[in-house]
């Protein structure tokens, strides 16, 4: 092990997944994506941090279009070429037996010179049987035992392994309730040697939650895992005392989120809405709003990154300074938004044969498919928008993944198809498979409006919107999650309908009124308004809704107490 990570005390970030470079696919979506960011900010602040995940071999999985509907592939990849294997091997006990446990380190070097390590744990080792050298291959993959069991790993797996490496933790964070296992492990680690009061728990309770910090992502309850007792005694065995475990994990079930909850000082939900809600859900926890941000390097294309870098050198490590964009001549941004509009353009050509203009505008729409996203709303009424297009042009784009299990999210790709082609011959449209973190930078470039348009109040934060605003590309979107931050009508981007509405009203009509009335007519009539708006999405939003202040709010909130 690098003596480098092992001398100074960490932060240990434990993540089910997390995007480190397209190549590596060990995420499926925003929870990696945000895990990946929050590493990389890590190394450009010099923030010690150490992340433990799951190797993931067989990858989320490699999306085909094979006419207008999603077929899955293993994403297989070999962590040798990208990660060093770790002499320390651990062992977790399931079902009766031992679980060896490797890792592999993944170093990874911000572009300011600062490093973080990432542990991939494995369990693909010949020690074991077959069924157990698969727990680590598949993110999200298998049924509810292989579910529970790779948590197991990735937690008491993890937080083992991190001994056996030699770190000295001074923190634990769980990145959703995934890893909540690993406050388990402290549990017997910090367990009262000799219990003479009758009432007092067998477990130092006080002291774990003092070393753990829980970011919550999901503001609906069936987004939280949860695991029948009965199937945790016959994995886990005699690993905790059952009686105890129930009181601080929910009576009926073992419910990942209330562990967290129950185990941990710190804990936050990932916009001032989101946090709101978790109160509301969870009543008697002080559930704090630490608003997520995006990697300033990672989400700016080149020719983005090239103009801050000669008229506000600096940005990378303090993107605040974005703020004074209004020093960069408005021709210099339609300059460096036209390369990367172009470039998305010879992408859309390559991958589905398009062939897009650059005088038009582009409405950009990539998210994970499911139902909540509401990917089709769009064209709710393809007479209306059919309408729209002939007086003010416009093309859309889209993709998006749907998870192997999620039929409504893979419907929903088929429905998006044949919308598609209903539209053809009045407007441009492309759908791009295998969306993935390469693939997301150049649509958050390229595009010149960022659609977003979920059923409220059901997305957490969003961070897609942010990524877009470091390109000057303004949002359209429905008033949830960050968006009820970042929005300021008509100055950084405009809304669809209005945060109170839960009943989610009328927001296809919405949607298509600010539409043709608002934003067409100020992309095609008046550029220079057009690009006050990108600037102020700069300068508003790109400038605070980034990686960096959200890592700086962790350490003095969250790190240091």
């Amino acid at each position: 092990m690098h003596y480098e990570f092992t001398h100074q005390q960490r932060i240990a970030y434990f993540t089910m997944e997390i995007a480190l470079k397209s190549d590596i696919p060990t995420y499926s979506g925003g929870l990696g994506v945000l895990a990946g960011d929050v590493m990389r900010a890590s190394a450009d602040i010099q923030l010690p941090l150490v992340a433990v995940s799951l190797v993931s071999r067989a990858g989320y999985f490699r999306q085909e279009i094979r006419d207008g509907r999603q077929v899955e592939h293993p994403d297989m990849w070999d962590p040798a070429k990208w990660a060093f294997p770790l002499d320390a091997k651990i062992a977790v006990n399931m079902e009766g037996r031992e679980v060896w446990v490797r890792g592999w380190l993944y170093v990874l070097t911000g572009h300011l010179g600062g490093k973080e390590p990432i542990i991939l744990l494995d369990t693909d080792l010949d020690e074991n049987r077959p069924e157990d050298r698969e727990i680590t291959h598949y993110l999200y993959g298998g049924d509810q035992v292989y579910r529970l069991k790779q948590e197991i790993v990735l937690g008491i797996g993890g937080l083992r392994m991190l001994h056996a490496l030699g770190f000295q933790v001074r923190q634990y964070h769980m990145n959703e309730g995934h890893s909540a296992l690993l406050a388990l492990e402290l549990l017997r680690r910090f367990a009262r040697q000799e219990n003479e009061d009758e009432n007092l728990l067998s477990y130092d309770i006080p002291m774990v939650r003092s070393v753990c910090n829980f970011t919550t992502h999901t503001p609906i309850e069936a987004g939280h895992d949860q695991f029948p007792y009965e199937l945790v005694q016959n994995i886990l065995r005699d690993f905790i005392d059952f009686n105890e475990l129930k009181a601080v994990a929910g009576e009926e079930r073992l419910n990942m989120t209330k562990l967290a909850l129950n185990l941990s000082d710190y804990v936050n939900g990932v916009a001032m809405k989101h946090a709101e809600i978790s109160r509301q859900m969870y009543p008697g926890y002080h559930v704090h709003a630490v608003t997520n941000g995006v990697h300033p390097y990672t989400w700016t294309s080149d020719s983005f990154a090239s103009l801050y870098d000669h008229h506000l050198p600096g940005w990378c490590y303090e993107p605040q300074l974005l703020v004074r964009v209004d020093q960069i001549p408005d021709e210099a941004i339609w300059r460096a938004h036209r390369a990367s509009k172009l470039a998305l353009i010879e992408r859309i050509k390559t991958l589905c044969g398009k062939d897009f203009s650059a005088e038009i505008p582009i409405i950009g729409f990539a998210r994970r498919m499911t139902a909540y996203k509401r990917p089709e709303l769009i064209f709710s009424d393809l007479e209306r928008i059919r309408a729209i297009a002939r007086n003010r042009p416009f093309q859309i784009v889209m993709a998006g993944k749907a998870h192997p299990n999620d039929e409504g999210g893979k419907q929903l790709i088929e429905m998006l198809h044949v919308h598609l082609g209903n539209l053809s011959g009045t407007i441009n449209t492309a759908f791009l498979p295998n969306y993935d973190m390469d693939l997301a930078l150049s649509l958050v470039s390229g595009v010149d409006i960022w659609l977003n348009t979920p059923l409220r109040p059901m997305e957490a934060s969003g961070t897609s919107g942010m990524k877009a605003a470091f390109n000057g590309v303004p949002s359209l979107s429905v008033l949830d999650g960050w968006w009820i931050e970042g929005c300021i009508e008509g100055v950084t981007g405009w809304a669809v309908g209005n945060a109170s509405d839960q009943a989610n009203g009328d927001d296809a009509g919405l949607l298509y009124e600010k539409l043709e009335k608002t934003v067409l007519p100020l992309y095609h009539d008046d550029r220079s308004g057009w690009i006050t708006v990108m600037k102020n999405a700069i300068g508003k939003n790109a400038s605070y809704f980034n990686s960096h202040r959200m890592m700086r709010r962790y350490a003095t909130e969250a790190y240091v107490r």
